[in-house]
């Protein structure tokens, strides 16, 4: 396999509070997109009730409501209620959470020229931005 199709996949669960993401999300969400930078694959939402019952909607059927209408994504499918059920429990009750599947299309290359030379990426971890900018703030950078 010389090119990839795909760079490196995240599944990532973002947490909101109330029924529905609110436009400023919205707007995130579809700026995501429009820069290149990476691609939305798929996306999936899920609420908890205050009593603690789990609802999961798929993009589909709540795509019109939530101002997402028009949003093309390549791989539905790719996330499900099985994955929302994997991260249930990072969503407190009386909240809702979207999961979603974003390919780096930035590394898309790199990780193809990776493979080709017999490379692996060994690790990766990812420090959310809070955590670097509070360390950073606190560097007195």
């Amino acid at each position: 396999m010389a090119d990839f199709k795909y760079g490196p996949v995240e599944f990532m669960l973002i947490g909101f509070a109330g029924a529905r993401p609110g436009p400023e999300l919205v707007g995130a969400i579809l700026n995501l997109i429009e820069s290149d930078t990476a691609k939305l694959l798929d996306m999936v939402f899920a609420s908890r009730s205050a009593e603690g019952a789990l609802t999961v909607l798929e993009l589909e059927e709540v795509a019109d409501e939530f101002g997402l209408a028009g949003l093309e994504i390549d791989e539905l499918g790719l996330a499900g209620a099985d994955d929302i059920e994997e991260f249930a429990d990072q969503i407190a009750p009386g909240t809702s959470a979207a999961l979603l599947v974003v390919e780096h299309v930035w590394a898309r290359e790199f990780a193809a020229a990776l493979y080709r030379a017999g490379g692996a990426v060994l690790y990766s971890q990812r420090i959310p931005a809070p955590a670097v900018n509070e360390l950073v703030g606190s560097l007195g950078n």
